[in-house]
């Protein structure tokens, strides 16, 4: 059995920060403690001057794999994720087939047995009529069920009343909503339509995909999940307006209904897209600074429960398309644990919070077995991160088989250091290993 030695890291864990060494044997985290003894067959890592988190478990990207491959594979944004701290995600159904049968959703994961470079797991498309292959799901081996309350890349929307408050009445695992109101933003696009016609400018995306759109549907999606008992998590909050439908009076693992953030919502704000345009057009819109400052707020008194990158690749061209012909969506899961760190001291959020919302709280929600702590009989899923070592940002940096960033040109005051994924060393030196070791998340329900 191989072992591995990491001496001296500052370990931030479960809101601690601690000055101690780490034995990794095979996959395992087998001893936390001060000045192990090494022997002759241990391989050593000096981080003396590095900080050791728990590897990011992502619940929200899009890996494109099966159907839409010329944005990006598996093999291609699992590497560019492990280059960024991301050691676990979960992957959402709006591929080409849809993830909305038991057979399609076995494919997946037969693809990312062979070409995941980090671990993995993928959301259970819900529809207006696949209800029987919901109740077919083994709940240890899916993450969650994703419904699309409004429209977004492909054609996954659930627009059934009947059939929303079926899915959210027959299942218990966690279910994990878009929320975005669909007539709102039909008469919102009809109204910029005909004042601008194709080529309406970026800058009103937040207008027509709006605050109201978005809390008409999360308000739903909430009162729906109070009225039927269902364990509710809403994707990517963008306005505070919606902060008021979540609480923060429980642990995670006792709340029914969470929320999570995107990196992109705490980075850019609606000043942006004067110089990045289409480049941070997502779905929800990127919205207003006191949006962004009410989201970082939301983190720090733990309204808000999960940060996750919403990584979403489409080629240059595609997005250089006209408003309405533009995909929204765009990738970040090789930078968002670096955005974040950036940006979060300047709202008062400490790394201890970051490091909750990325890791711990994502394993509670989603009851992911024996990942996201850095915990004796954990597996060993490790990021080493040197606060002391900028990176910039640059096209040949970048690992996403699209090839740009909305970050190109920015550094950032940190960087990843080394990556550690059931305990390999699958990221250094600015090198993925080219071995995919990425295993399949089990769930303890």
């Amino acid at each position: 059995m191989e072992k591995l030695l990491i001496k001296n890291a500052t370990i931030i864990n479960e809101g601690n920060r601690l000055k101690e060494d780490i034995l990794i044997e095979g996959e395992i985290i087998s001893s936390i403690s001060k000045k192990i003894k090494i022997d002759s067959v241990t391989k050593v890592i000096d981080a003396d001057g590095l900080i050791l988190i728990p590897g990011m478990i992502d619940d929200q990207v899009h890996f494109r794999e099966p159907g839409l491959t010329h944005k990006g594979n598996i093999s291609s944004e699992s590497k560019a994720a492990i280059a960024g701290g991301v050691t676990s995600y979960i992957e959402m159904p709006n591929t080409i087939p849809n993830t909305t049968t038991i057979e399609d959703f076995n494919k997946k994961i037969s693809i990312a047995s062979t070409n995941s470079f980090s671990n993995f797991s993928f959301m259970f498309g819900g529809t207006n009529d696949n209800l029987d292959e919901i109740k077919k799901i083994d709940p240890t081996q899916v993450a969650g069920i994703k419904l699309f309350l409004g429209s977004s890349t492909g054609k996954m929307l659930i627009d059934d009343l009947n059939s929303i408050e079926k899915i959210f009445s027959s299942t218990s695992i966690p279910i994990s909503a878009h929320c975005e109101d669909e007539q709102i933003i039909k008469n919102n696009s009809k109204k910029f339509k005909e004042i601008y016609g194709e080529n309406v400018p970026m800058e009103y995306h937040p207008a027509i995909r709006s605050e109201e759109a978005c809390y008409k549907s999360s308000k739903y999606a909430t009162d729906l999940a109070k009225i039927t008992g269902a364990r509710l998590n809403v994707f990517h909050i963008s306005t505070q307006k919606e902060l008021d439908l979540f609480e923060n009076k429980l642990p995670v693992e006792q709340k029914k209904l969470t929320a999570e953030v995107c990196a992109h919502h705490l980075w850019f704000t609606d000043k942006d897209y004067k110089k990045l345009g289409s480049k941070i057009k997502w779905n929800p819109a990127i919205k207003s600074q006191s949006d962004k400052d009410a989201l970082w707020s939301a983190i720090k008194d733990d309204k808000i429960d999960i940060i996750a990158s919403d990584h979403a690749p489409h080629t240059e061209t595609e997005k250089e398309n006209s408003y309405f012909n533009c995909p929204s969506g765009g990738p970040m899961v090789q930078h968002t644990i670096l955005s974040l760190l950036e940006e979060s001291p300047k709202h008062g959020v400490n790394i201890e919070k970051i490091v909750e919302k990325i890791a711990h709280n994502p394993s509670k929600v989603f009851n992911i077995s024996k990942r996201g702590f850095v915990k004796e009989g954990y597996f060993a899923d490790i990021v080493l991160i040197d606060p002391n070592s900028p990176t910039l940002v640059s096209k040949k940096s970048l690992l996403y088989k699209c090839g740009w960033s909305p970050f190109e040109g920015v550094t950032f005051s940190s960087s990843i250091h080394s990556t550690i994924l059931n305990g390999r060393v699958v990221y250094s030196n600015g090198k993925v290993n080219e071995t995919p070791y990425g295993k399949k998340l089990v769930f303890d329900r």
